[in-house]
């Protein structure tokens, strides 16, 4: 998992989540989904400090600074789609309402406004609409909808950002493991108007290219990175 500092980019996702009380995970596995398995299991055991009593093998935790984060692991196969991933989470899903992201960006997004947001346009999805440089695919809105979701750069600048909330229905739109949830879904919702914008014009940065890794790095090791809201 590439990290940013000390832990990987994922970590700084849930810490992000967790400042809105959202403190139980599902974590879709695929490939190499044991190097996943390992790091939070391994943080369960030495994220804190601990004394090891090498006579009998015993191992005390100590109190100290640690999350209180509820993980469910789940292997959704080597193969399957985005869609299909989340389709196979469904035994898993007890709300109405699931608040979904990519784990590959990192942002301020305020989840309790996003939240709040989806519930009040009664819309089967809701994705956060941001503005990266033009070099990624976009988004066209009509108010606080989604007229159009493709995955290559239109003029409006808008894309969607990574950050989403599902309703339980979605899952009744994802035939199987194949099922892409952009192509094959959102692009469906949004032309049949069930797919709403939330507008996030504050901080947001991807880690999908050697530079995106960089330029986190690099916010990071500044002493302040603006996606640290913990």
């Amino acid at each position: 998992m590439v990290q940013i500092g000390t832990h990987p980019i994922l970590w700084h996702i849930m810490q992000h989540y967790g400042v809105y009380g959202h403190n139980e995970f599902l974590i879709c596995l695929g490939y190499r989904g044991d190097i996943v398995k390992r790091y939070f299991a391994e943080q369960a055991q030495v994220g804190t400090d601990i004394t090891v009593s090498t006579a009998t093998g015993e191992i005390t935790r100590h109190a100290g600074p640690r999350t209180d984060w509820v993980v469910h692991l789940v292997d959704t196969g080597l193969s399957t789609n985005t869609g299909g991933r989340v389709k196979r989470l469904k035994q898993w899903l007890d709300d109405d309402d699931f608040l979904l992201t990519y784990g590959d960006g990192v942002a301020t997004v305020d989840l309790e406004r996003l939240l709040a947001f989806h519930r009040s346009h009664d819309r089967i999805a809701t994705v956060t609409a941001v503005r990266p440089p033009a070099r990624y695919g976009g988004l066209l809105l009509n108010g606080d909808f989604v007229s159009h979701f493709s995955e290559k750069r239109i003029s409006e600048g808008w894309i969607n950002g990574g950050f989403m909330v599902l309703s339980r229905e979605i899952l009744d739109h994802i035939p199987g493991d194949d099922t892409n949830l952009e192509l094959d879904v959102l692009e469906g919702l949004a032309e049949q108007e069930q797919l709403a914008a939330y507008r996030h014009e504050g901080f947001w940065q991807c880690m999908d290219t050697p530079r995106d890794v960089r330029t986190l790095l690099d916010l990071w090791n500044g002493g302040a990175p603006p996606w640290k809201t913990w």
